[in-house]
């Protein structure tokens, strides 16, 4: 008779106990997969603020995903005016840029060469590999997105390109 109580008596906790546990689960609800999300519904939702100082002036700049300070994923989008160039340069990581809308020229080497561009429209796709020297110029007004991993650096070929050693 004791095991039977005991039995009984198992049973009966255990059955509380799953009962006590739905009810706790029916009430803390699981965050949607979609409370997650970093959506920009539209281009007049997107927050654009000034250019990196690590770039020249004249840039508009919208972080879209990551921190470009830390490490990890980051995608940036850039808006240039016609015109707007960025001289020789690379990135401590691999840069992916596809061009939104406008055009854009992209070169590689330690000195800007027209002859040598590679132009890319609205749709285009630009890959710069860590390291690689590269410049850019906007033939018409552009804006570019920016997919790398970070923290985002930019080094000039020349240190006199770089807006960050402008005097003050």
């Amino acid at each position: 008779m004791k095991l039977t109580i005991s039995l009984v008596g198992t049973a009966a906790l255990l059955c509380v106990s799953v009962t006590s546990a739905m009810a706790v689960m029916a009430v803390v609800k699981e965050p949607s997969p979609a409370a997650n999300m970093n959506v920009v519904a539209g281009p007049d939702a997107v927050k654009w603020g000034p250019g990196s100082p690590a770039l020249p002036p004249g840039a508009q700049m919208a972080v879209m995903a990551g921190d470009p300070m830390s490490t990890g994923f980051i995608s940036i989008r850039a808006k240039f005016p016609a015109g707007y160039t960025v001289p020789p340069h690379s990135h401590p990581t691999d840069e992916h840029v596809t061009v939104l809308s406008g055009s854009m020229a992209f070169g590689m080497g330690d000195t800007m060469d027209a002859k040598g561009e590679t132009a890319v429209a609205a749709g285009g796709y630009f890959v710069a590999p860590q390291g690689m020297h590269h410049y850019a110029h906007a033939t018409s007004a552009a804006e570019i997105q920016i997919d790398m991993m970070g923290p985002f650096g930019i080094t000039y070929v020349n240190p006199a390109d770089d807006p960050r050693n402008a005097k003050k």
